[in-house]
């Protein structure tokens, strides 16, 4: 007979997040499905809690638990980010606050200015808490995206050429680095009452600020170019003029759209393609 995560959890998570909250009950499996991490929302001592764990192969959830015991803390003082309650490294699961509110992809709230200054308030609130320079993570950047088209995908034969030419082509060299989110756009946003709030640090990393202005610049900012406007008058200096943003552009579109071929998701793989033949227009 399965417990109280219905299967969802292995049985020594399920069984640390009974110690932790006390017999939870699962409401909804909240989970995207596209690899093994698995978000659930639950009931335990009369209020709701989130709880993410993840495969014996996936470092998701070592990657969030180091955003949310220092980075985070700006973002939770503001009322902008979920407070972590319990973290096992070892088991590969945390349970955080539940945030009131929605997702604000696919709503009205998209392509909302009011939130998209807000999202630059947050992000800079994030990028503000530590600042290092890193020689070498230009050249492992680059080495990674080379590796992912080495992979499986389906990428037109011209455009992988082009992008092997500029990635080998490219000289790093030692750059700025601070705390960034990885997947900062509105899938990752919820609002409540007019307040944004950010969520998933899964791919939480030391990176250049302008990474996480990838994934807005290519898809909601191209569909209006004030959203940019709210969103640097929130985040303060557009760092993008200092950091190889051409090159991070490239990276990101190889990433997408080898990784979404290997998951299975073919809209984003379609949006990884556009994102290539864009990226490779800049060179």
């Amino acid at each position: 007979m399965k417990g109280w995560d219905r299967g969802c959890l292995s049985a020594p998570q399920a069984e640390l997040v009974a110690r932790w909250l006390g017999p939870p009950e699962l409401i909804e499996d909240l989970s995207w499905g596209l690899t093994d991490t698995k978000v659930l929302k639950v009931h335990a001592g009369g209020l709701a809690r989130i709880v993410k764990a993840a495969g014996r192969e996936n470092h998701h959830i070592h990657r969030e638990i180091t955003a949310h015991a220092p980075y985070t803390r700006p973002l939770l003082a503001a009322g902008g980010a979920p407070l972590m309650l319990h973290s096992s490294r070892s088991a590969r699961v945390i349970v955080l606050e539940y945030l009131d509110g929605n997702l604000v992809e696919g709503t009205a709230g998209e392509l909302s200015a009011e939130l998209h200054q807000q999202a630059g308030q947050l992000l800079g609130m994030l990028h503000a808490e530590e600042h290092r320079v890193d020689d070498h993570y230009e050249a492992r950047a680059t080495q990674k995206a080379l590796s992912w088209l080495d992979r499986h995908h389906r990428i037109d034969p011209r455009l992988e050429r082009d992008a092997r030419r500029h990635l080998l082509d490219y000289s790093p060299s030692p750059v700025r680095v601070v705390p960034t989110h990885g997947d900062w756009h509105p899938r990752n946003w919820i609002s409540h009452e007019g307040q944004l709030k950010a969520i998933d640090f899964g791919r939480f990393d030391f990176r250049p600020a302008a990474s996480d202005f990838c994934r807005l610049a290519v898809r909601q900012w191209q569909k209006d170019p004030a959203l940019e406007l709210a969103f640097l008058d929130g985040y303060g200096k557009d760092p993008r003029a200092q950091d190889p943003w051409r090159i991070e552009l490239l990276r990101e579109a190889v990433g997408t759209a080898v990784w979404a071929f290997l998951v299975g998701d073919t809209v984003f793989e379609a949006q990884g393609h556009r994102m290539l033949g864009e990226a490779l227009q800049n060179f």
